[in-house]
């Protein structure tokens, strides 16, 4: 806990007021800020916590403890986070939360709930005492800003500023009515900022500073990525008042599957390919075994609608829409597909099933014996690594720095198909494998891997003593 005094921060950017000729005075006065702090800052908290993050290519896992600032909403400990805390790449796990400041600081448990699907933010459950109370702030759900509009932000400094609580201001720069309503920031923001209320020049708390997710990331139908952004309350005040649930992570229904590599019709495309200039769906890879490649797609087919929605994809952020209907559509009905083939229309229909396993949900082993963690082989890392699909083994996720794997020059995404003297399709192969070593003590370990196109051994030499 900090036991030192913390200093409260002013950093005025972006929040006077110019003339032609020199800066006029601050738009907040300094009793309206200080009367803002003593109302809002108590809610402001610190958030430790370990991020797991996935790499897309290799499967492999990093773990790193890191901070945010949380907001807390209501009185029985509901904080509200920026969104990237969790994503398709990235798990937080080992939370807790630490409220009050000075002496008065404590720290608590919390749990991660069901991150909502169409604002960037997240919900923890602090794990308080029966009765607790914790002081929160209250929004203003229809107070949204103007354009020009200057607001006070409030949140938290660095840990070489011992995480004093700061104030800073910035202006709504433009606002961009489609395909929502979306409030941009005039600067960019510090991360200890992310996440923290924005306060108006009458003192409503108006939303949150964010920043949407990009595409790769997961985002979805709406994604300013890159820049500041203030969510307004209107679009999470809902969450506040019903919270998602820690148990609904765990009862999501499967995601759907149709197993297509994806582009937009771009007006260049539709006039290369003499074809209207109204978007669509651009079928550019069909995974082999796919509900698609049963269904009879192909490559270059041009899907026009699905499941009743016409598609009008012109851009690669149209294309998130498209996975996301396919994903979230029924398993088991047949589902109609509109599209263009050579120019001329089909219809066609096709049976979505379940996603299969991808990287991060995949089934892994840790082996203490040679230091290597390992996962299952599934569809997405062989599809990211061009793989054919008889490829078997596993891949490696993580190496023991100092382990013997480690000496032999073994890495993350080194694909395991031969140990020893064992053939390794799957995880029970691997682990029996080691098994089977570690019993008969060999003075060397011939392990037959795949490293991208080549194949070759790397040799453990184990010391037994």
């Amino acid at each position: 806990m900090i036991k030192s005094r913390l200093v409260f921060h002013i950093i005025l950017a972006a929040g006077c007021v110019l003339t032609a000729d020199s800066y006029a005075a601050p738009v907040f006065s300094s009793a309206f800020i200080n009367a803002q702090r003593d109302g809002v800052t108590p809610a402001v908290c610190l958030i430790n916590f370990t991020a797991e993050v996935d790499s897309q290519r290799t499967g492999e896992t990093q773990r790193r403890s890191t901070r945010a600032l949380g907001l807390i909403v209501s009185p029985d400990g509901l904080v509200m986070t920026h969104g990237h805390m969790k994503s398709d790449r990235s798990t937080p796990s080992n939370i807790r939360v630490l409220v009050g400041e000075g002496d008065n600081e404590k720290e608590y448990d919390a749990v991660l709930l069901r991150k909502p699907d169409d604002v960037n933010v997240c919900f923890l459950r602090i794990q308080a005492e029966e009765g607790e109370r914790f002081p929160y702030v209250t929004f203003a759900p229809h107070a949204e800003p103007d354009l020009g509009q200057p607001l006070l932000l409030f949140g938290i400094m660095g840990d070489s500023l011992d995480f004093a609580r700061g104030a800073l201001m910035r202006m709504i720069s433009a606002i961009i009515e489609k395909p929502r309503t979306t409030y941009c920031l005039d600067e960019a923001v510090p991360f200890g900022y992310v996440g923290g209320p924005a306060i108006d020049s009458q003192g409503r708390v108006t939303g949150v500073v964010g920043y949407d997710l990009s595409p790769a990331e997961g985002g979805e139908l709406y994604v300013r990525s890159g820049h500041p952004l203030v969510y307004q309350a209107s679009l999470f005040e809902k969450y506040i008042q019903k919270p998602p649930t820690e148990d609904e992570i765990y009862t999501d229904r499967p995601d759907a599957w149709l197993g297509v590599f994806t582009q937009p019709l771009t007006d260049d495309l539709a006039e290369y390919w003499d074809l209207p200039k109204r978007g669509g769906v651009v079928v550019s890879t069909v995974v082999e075994g796919s509900p698609a490649e049963e269904a009879g797609l192909r490559r270059g087919d041009v899907i026009t609608s699905f499941d009743g929605t016409p598609m009008r994809a012109t851009r690669n952020t149209d294309i998130v829409g498209f996975t996301k209907l396919v994903r979230e559509t029924d398993l088991g009905r047949d589902v109609e597909v509109k599209l263009l083939r050579d120019g001329e229309p089909l219809d066609m229909t096709v049976v979505l099933r379940e996603r299969p396993v991808a990287a991060k949900d995949a089934d892994e082993f840790v082996d203490e014996v040679f230091g290597l963690t390992v996962r299952e082989l599934t569809t997405d890392v062989r599809l990211l690594l061009n793989l054919p699909d008889e490829t078997e083994g596993v891949i490696v996720r993580r190496v023991t720095s100092g382990s013997w794997a480690h000496l032999a020059g073994m890495r993350p995404g080194v694909i395991i198909l031969r140990f020893g003297d064992f053939p390794i399709r799957s995880i029970g192969d691997f682990e029996d494998a080691v098994d089977q070593v570690k019993e008969a003590k060999p003075r060397e370990v011939p392990v037959f891997c795949r490293v991208g196109p080549r194949t070759g051994f790397f040799r453990l030499q184990p010391r037994w003593e």
